[in-house]
């Protein structure tokens, strides 16, 4: 198998669980195929005060392309579950349902559906492991991104934060993936070529301590470097920090004009000290523009503090703990059935519980700021803003669910973000400050639902 990853015909339908499969397997023999509603959702914040969705676009395509290619087949041949005549009838499977959905982009909270899949119900069961695996990890790449972005403008400056996240990220396709999920979230580029190859993201990256090690001299590798990319940015820390920033100010006096270096990096040690003395020669040698980007072991807290001490940093690179959303690396989310043949249904599980029935998210506003969300039912009217969308009816995208250029998705988080109290973007922020509620329909449904469910227990202890 080619190690790029990508989702290709011939294994996509293969990209689950096994159990899927076999309860596809047993929903076919029991001819149990009326309609089913799944909500994807997010059970609870822990240390995000708000998630950004992400990941639709590929839930999208994986539904449409959908099928069971020969290959696919032949290999479930080699599995015991599997009967032969139910290998024939996935030779014609495809995803014939639709698909609710907030956009991309939108800022979401607990027990709001990201996704509701209505579909028959082998259909809509088969898609919940890709479906997970997908905005599970781009919803929590772009939360995480946002709260990053946020620190770094908190004092309204406008910083550039770049991904630099590739190499301890887990596995190439989490590396473009990610990138993509911060870029919508407003990061400004990537160091990751095959994610701007990819998405036609802005690509960014200079230089390694590497390269200054491997010149006889530092003042050396500044020199040959600056010639061939006059325009860039030099790592200055690869040996004394202040002593590299004196050697790129001989630099600039040496080649004038010839040599216009952009910024320097500083990449280890005290940062806000360093960022201020840094800035303190630059600017004494006449050169108030050249930028300081700043690097090493950063997230929101490291940038707010930072920015809190004053350091006079313009950018930051930042990898590892946003590549791998390293304080809170996966999300509470569930795919749940809330529906079957007409009927809601729910889990009663202490603290896993679910919302049955289809519904309908209501954002409202008051002077253009967001202050609640309702849950309600699918049909009911609520003041507000509908959040879900159909995005895919009978197994084809809608208007709404038509691919849309990453900038427009990224433009649509900024506007949805811009909406939030300010109170929720800050890095301390309490998630509880943001109601969601449930409208009186849907509590009244939720009743209705437990109440039946504790009759038909009741009747078959009886």
């Amino acid at each position: 198998m080619p190690f790029d990853d990508q989702l290709r015909p011939d294994t996509s339908a293969l990209y689950t669980d096994l159990y899927q499969l076999t309860m596809l397997q047993a929903y076919w023999r029991e001819d149990m195929d009326e309609p089913a509603v799944f909500d994807l959702f997010v059970r609870r914040l822990k240390d995000r005060h708000y998630l950004v969705a992400c990941g639709l676009e590929q839930a999208l395509e994986f539904l449409e392309t959908l099928s069971f290619s020969e290959a696919a087949l032949d290999h479930l041949a080699t599995q015991d579950p599997f009967e032969p005549a139910f290998l024939d009838w996935l030779a014609d499977f495809e995803f014939t349902g639709d698909v609710y959905a907030v956009p991309e982009g939108t800022p979401v909270f607990p027990d709001e559906p990201l996704v509701e899949v209505v579909a028959p119900i082998g259909e809509a069961q088969l898609a919940e492991t890709f479906l997970l695996n997908q905005i599970t990890f781009q919803t929590t790449i772009a939360s995480k991104a946002s709260r990053i972005v946020e620190a770094a403008q908190l004092d309204g400056e406008d910083r550039i934060v770049a991904d630099f996240g590739m190499r301890r990220t887990h596995g190439t396709d989490a590396a473009v993936k990610g990138a993509r999920a911060a870029y919508v979230a407003g990061i400004d580029a990537t160091s990751n070529v095959a994610a701007g190859q990819a998405y036609d993201l802005p690509v960014t990256g200079t230089m390694a301590h590497s390269y200054v090690e491997a010149h006889d001299s530092e003042v050396e590798a500044f020199r040959a470097f600056s010639a061939l990319y006059p325009e860039t940015i030099l790592l200055v820390d690869t040996y004394d920090t202040l002593d590299g920033v004196r050697k790129v100010i001989d630099l600039m006096n040496e080649t004038g004009d010839e040599v216009q270096v952009r910024g320097i990096r500083l990449d280890s040690g005290d940062l806000a000290e360093l960022a201020r003395s840094s800035r303190t020669l630059l600017d004494e040698a006449g050169l108030a523009d050249v930028m300081i980007f700043a690097s090493g072991g950063l997230d929101e807290h490291t940038i707010a503090d930072l920015l809190d001490r004053g350091a006079p940093i313009d950018g930051f690179g930042v990898g590892t703990r946003m590549g791998t959303s390293a304080d809170q690396p996966a999300l509470d989310t569930a795919y749940k059935l809330s529906g079957y043949a007409g009927t809601p249904r729910m889990k009663l599980a202490p603290e896993k519980s679910n919302l049955p029935g289809r519904k309908q998210v209501v954002r409202q506003y008051e002077d253009g700021t967001a202050v609640r969300d309702v849950i309600a039912t699918e049909d009911e009217q609520t003041n507000g803003a509908p959040l879900l969308e159909r995005v895919m009816a009978d197994g084809k995208r809608t208007e709404a669910g038509a691919p849309r250029p990453l900038s427009a998705i990224r433009e649509h988080a900024a506007a949805r973000l811009d909406e939030l109290p300010s109170r929720l973007r800050a890095p301390t922020a309490n998630p509880e400050d943001y109601d969601v509620v449930l409208s009186d329909a849907l509590e009244k449904r939720v009743a209705d639902t437990r109440d039946a469910l504790a009759e038909t227990m009741a009747a078959e202890a009886a």
